[in-house]
């Protein structure tokens, strides 16, 4: 088993996570990968977040390492998925990947074409 990198997130993302999964019509599956990815996440105050650090509002630019394919997508909360042209919800496969992760961080992550590796090339932190 290939070991997930660090992850941070702050107290203000996780609750709004946790207040939003609670209320969510997502597959329990799905449910439980998020909680299993915001159990091993280093908790902080939203002060102390990084600037490099995918969080909810971040724009963030990352690549497909299998197909060298590289996207900018802001990441949301699956509501606000309107508010931005580039949006990504958290609770999609690659928005749960994304978030916590810094700039330079790898992942892998399933998908239904099978795993894929995605780097994180940039985050952009001033949206948030």
């Amino acid at each position: 088993m290939d070991t997930q990198p660090d992850i941070i997130i702050s107290t203000a993302d996780l609750a709004e996570l946790e207040f939003q999964l609670e209320r969510s019509k997502l597959p329990p599956e799905v449910i439980r990968a998020i909680e299993n990815e915001l159990d091993r996440a280093t908790i902080v105050a939203c002060k102390d977040l990084p600037q490099d650090v995918v969080a909810i509002g971040s724009q963030v630019t990352f690549k497909i390492l299998d197909t060298q394919r590289t996207f900018t997508k802001t990441l949301c909360l699956p509501a606000d998925t309107i508010k931005f042209e580039d949006s990504i919800s958290v609770f999609a496969p690659i928005g749960s990947a994304l978030i916590g992760l810094s700039t330079g961080q790898c992942i892998k992550w399933q998908t239904q074409r099978g795993e894929q590796s995605v780097e994180i090339i940039n985050v952009d932190s001033k949206k948030r």
